[in-house]
């Protein structure tokens, strides 16, 4: 049974990116939107590597190889299982990449490379690598430098073969042309700017569209920048190596966090090197080159790839060819009863208010924002920030209250992976402009989405905040589902106060009656709940648990659950990612369903639905139930007492359940079979949208 019992979380994960390739393997996906699901795909892998890889690489390199990691497989056993797997998942996305590209044809959008220039088509392409390109290119001859230069993590780099002519004799009057003996080789990297569109629109032909990638149009343009060499030939196969993101915090007390995590961060572009990736048509010699170069060795995962790498780009394809080829976009929808063109505030103070982005507009956390900013009764504003958009309007309406008098406490998160740069940023800005900013807890990440602010009425101060699932940023609002509850309940911002308490005063411990808070409650508050089911079902009272998170791989919530599923309680769980719990193990587990959704948007909040003997608790919460969310992090569970937005909760939960179009079986292998189910086909990313479509006619 002990195999049995637990999926391999780093296993899990990748099979929750094979559904992911599946969506862009999915015929029904309109083709851009296919082509920018290989982008989340690729992106995806980054990051795995970057973090789930190095660490197992770091567990094996530590000497703990022969240490059984969740799943019973050994460190370095899963390090093998992991890059076969990601060759395998490589090799499919070429053959999907392929087919795309030619379906796009058929509508008049043609990819192509550097040897299917047109003559038309030349001198646009020579203007724009001279004016844009060539600027901003970095070029390194690698046979003269003794050891390899430090490559960045996931860029691309075009790897360079020379096969150089024999010395002649100069011209008269022309500098010499550098050569050297004949056949002899010099390898060249390129890396390709990220700071220019990877693809690059060509004009209009004959009605149709022509798109080169900045490679390729690099590759066209090779004799532009070597021809102060004499060569006999030219070839470039791209390369990209992928670095451990493991932050390592210096320990000087002389220097403020913001320095220790911003040296951090320029530190680990030295990080350990833990894939490489290259197109497998390169010359043999170059390769073995470059790896003796580079010191890639065995514990490194090496992976033969297409011609292109950094596939993450076509996230951001280009917009063209008809409506037919991208998903119809949906204006957000309006909160029914909560106006934006009047008070957010006073609508607040009558009753709670649920939003669920992106069905409904984000434009209502920004409005109470700046509705606060503005309001001379408002006298404080504590929130907490995780992940900020580029251009942040809720950074901007912070630093309005500041300069209108208010006081702006923001804790933010300089730990967000891969955002560490950007918040930084922000944090200098709000710093500079009076905002009074806390950096988290000591050994603990902040990753509770709250805010609190305080304004007189009547003599007295009344609270009013929101709580989400989801980071405060406008730019994920529109691809991420979450919800946020806005409220002036005075019992729960109370305790989000105190949460706030804590930042500042962490030694002390509070205690909460409404809130479940990380790190000191979730993990014994959600047990004794699941043990209420349990002891209901035992009873012969109703009973039953759903769960909509992105990650379940906690072990000791799973035992519960299977204790749960034991005694009889109905467990059904809507798990996006990574799910370690095996559900429909006879005498285990028979009675837990486990499925997963991957269509438009990204599935990220996290609700949790207990039957209670039909009186239903239900709450959102910014805490998957890993092991990180429940003992190493501060989040808060929220419990949503408003009858009106639990029943749609509820509601909502159960829609996504139904879905049979776009929902996958969790299983122990890659395989993620959809999910079969009779009657009438429900897609539940569209199926929410008109839900929210008949609440607005009807409140109209």
């Amino acid at each position: 049974m002990a195999e049995k019992r637990y999926i391999n979380r780093e296993l899990s994960w990748l099979s929750f990116n094979a559904r992911v390739l599946q969506e862009a393997a999915d015929e029904t996906v309109p083709l851009i939107d296919r082509l920018r699901f290989l982008g989340i795909f690729s992106n995806n892998l980054d990051e795995f590597f970057k973090v789930r890889y190095a660490t197992v690489k770091r567990i094996d390199l530590a000497g703990k190889a022969g240490k059984k990691v969740l799943g019973g497989i050994k460190a370095n056993k899963l390090l093998e299982e992991i890059t076969k797997i990601v060759i395998d998942q490589q090799s499919v996305s070429l053959k999907i990449l392929d087919d795309i590209q030619t379906k796009l044809k058929a509508h008049n959008i043609n990819i192509i490379n550097e040897n299917e220039v047109t003559q038309s088509q030349k001198e646009f392409i020579k203007n724009f690598f001279l004016s844009k390109v060539s600027p901003a290119l970095v070029t390194i001859i690698l046979n003269d430098l003794p050891e390899m230069p430090s490559l960045k993590d996931s860029a691309a780099y075009l790897a360079v073969k020379m096969v150089m002519s024999e010395d002649k004799e100069p011209v008269p009057g022309l500098p010499k042309i550098i050569g050297r003996k004949v056949n002899e080789k010099r390898y060249v990297l390129i890396e390709i700017p990220r700071n220019i569109e990877r693809f690059v629109v060509l004009p209009e032909e004959n009605g149709k569209q022509y798109v080169i990638l900045l490679d390729d149009l690099i590759r066209y343009n090779l004799n532009t920048i070597f021809n102060i060499f004499k060569y006999e030939s030219l070839s470039a196969h791209m390369i990209k190596i992928t670095r451990d993101a493991e932050l390592d915090l210096d320990s000087d007390l002389s220097k403020s966090f913001i320095e220790k995590i911003s040296d951090s961060v320029k530190d680990r572009i030295k990080g350990d090197p833990v894939r490489f990736v290259y197109d497998k048509n390169i010359d043999s010699d170059t390769l073995t080159y470059l790896m003796n170069k580079m010191g890639i060795d065995a514990t490194d995962s090496i992976i033969p790839g297409g011609r292109y790498h950094n596939r993450r780009d076509y996230m951001d394809f280009p917009s063209l060819g008809g409506k037919e080829l991208q998903y119809e976009v949906r204006e957000p929808l309006p909160i029914p009863g909560l106006i934006l063109q009047t008070s957010v505030l006073k609508g607040i103070a009558d009753k709670d208010y649920l939003l669920y982005t992106p069905y409904q507009s984000f434009a209502y956390v920004v409005k109470f924002l700046r509705e606060a900013a503005l309001d001379p009764k408002v006298k404080t504003i504590k929130i907490t920030i995780y992940r900020l958009a580029k251009i942040s309007h809720i950074a901007s309406s912070l630093i309005n209250a500041v300069k209108n008098g208010k006081k702006v406490t923001v804790q933010i998160e300089l730990r967000a992976r891969f955002d560490e740069v950007a918040n930084i940023r922000y944090a200098e800005q709000m710093q500079e402009e009076g905002v009074n900013l806390i950096f988290g807890v000591p050994g603990l990440k902040v990753h509770c989405k709250t805010c609190v602010i305080e304004r007189e009425e009547e003599g007295k101060l009344r609270r009013y905040g929101f709580i989400s699932t989801g980071n405060f940023n406008e730019n994920t609002s529109r691809v991420y589902t979450d919800y946020t509850l806005f409220t002036a309940d005075p019992e729960i911002l109370k305790e989000v106060n105190m949460v706030f308490d804590f930042f500042e005063t962490n030694y002390k411990v509070n205690k909460y009656k409404h809130l479940i808070v990380s790190p000191h409650y979730t993990r014994n508050v959600i047990y004794n709940l699941i043990q209420i089911e349990i002891d209901n079902a035992k009873n012969g009272k109703p009973s039953g648990i759903r769960l909509k998170l992105n990650s379940l791989s906690d072990n000791g919530v799973i035992e519960k659950l299977y204790t749960a599923s034991k005694a009889g309680v109905k467990v059904k769980l809507l798990v996006r990612g990574i799910c370690c719990l095996v559900p429909g193990v006879e005498g285990l587990s028979e009675n837990i369903e486990a499925i997963s959704i991957v269509d438009k948007f990204l599935e990220h909040p996290r609700v949790f639905i207990f039957e209670n003997n039909k009186d239903n608790r239900v709450y959102i919460s910014s805490a998957d139930f890993m092991t990180r969310n429940l003992d190493q992090r501060v989040e808060i569970s929220c419990p949503i007492y408003d009858e009106d937005i639990k029943q749609e909760l509820i509601e909502t939960f159960d829609i996504s359940w139904n879905d049979n179009v776009k929902a996958r079986n969790h299983c122990r292998g890659m395989e993620n079979p959809y999910r079969e189910s009779k009657g009438p086909k429900v897609r539940s990313q569209f199926a929410l949208y008109d839900y929210y479509l008949r609440k607005t006619d009807i409140q109209e």
